[in-house]
């Protein structure tokens, strides 16, 4: 009797990687590593991030004695963000950036892209997400327009509602009540776009794309 074989399934993952401000002008070169490693650049773009916008992304850092230095680091000037995409792409992108002191890498893991372009323990030249639950976080902030995929089903579904569209979403039905305009859904609509709370509110510099 034969047995029936499920049919074949490829499970791609997302991560987000930043080429930082200190090594942007090696951005060509790391493309083509990344490339090379079997990874799509799903996403890419440059931007110059705020102070704030930088303590919002490392805001799980927040109160350790390097925040003001990190911000301010990752503030200095342009980075590019990328979101990545391959199968185990968080694992294999953390593989390949190394410890996350530049100094220890370049001891332990010599070959690693920080051992190669990092300076020291702050300025460690990119960032790669520690999970999954850290990747969707912050391609939403960085790309607030991007699916992550698995789409989240069942119980995982309604913790992402309840915790991420309930509380924006009930602001907005609020305040609807309360303009009650002479067409709802377009009024709720453009509410929506401009109090989304994860669209990044960046500094206008004048940067190239």
């Amino acid at each position: 009797m034969e047995l029936s074989m499920p049919p074949p399934q490829i499970y791609v993952e997302k991560t987000l990687a930043i080429i930082k401000p200190d090594i942007v002008d090696k951005e060509e070169e790391i493309q083509d590593i990344i490339l090379r490693s079997g990874f799509t650049i799903v996403q890419r773009r440059k931007l110059h991030l705020s102070p704030e916008h930088c303590s919002n992304f490392y805001v799980e850092q927040y109160g350790k004695m390097f925040f003001p230095n990190l911000t301010a680091y990752m503030s200095s000037g342009p980075l590019v963000a990328m979101v990545l995409a391959r199968y185990n792409a968080i694992s294999y992108w953390k593989e390949l950036l190394g410890p996350s002191n530049s100094l220890v890498a370049k001891e332990t893991h010599p070959d690693s892209l920080r051992a190669i372009y990092g300076t020291d323990e702050l300025r460690n030249a990119l960032h790669g997400s520690n999970d999954f639950a850290a990747a969707e976080r912050e391609i939403r902030f960085m790309f607030p327009a991007v699916i992550v995929e698995p789409i989240p089903v069942g119980q995982a579904a309604k913790d992402y509602l309840n915790l991420y569209v309930t509380p924006t979403l009930l602001k907005g039905l609020t305040e609807l009540c309360k303009q009650k305009p002479a067409d709802p859904f377009i009024w709720l609509a453009d509410w929506l776009l401009k109090n989304n709370p994860n669209k990044p509110k960046l500094c206008h510099h004048p940067v190239a794309e």
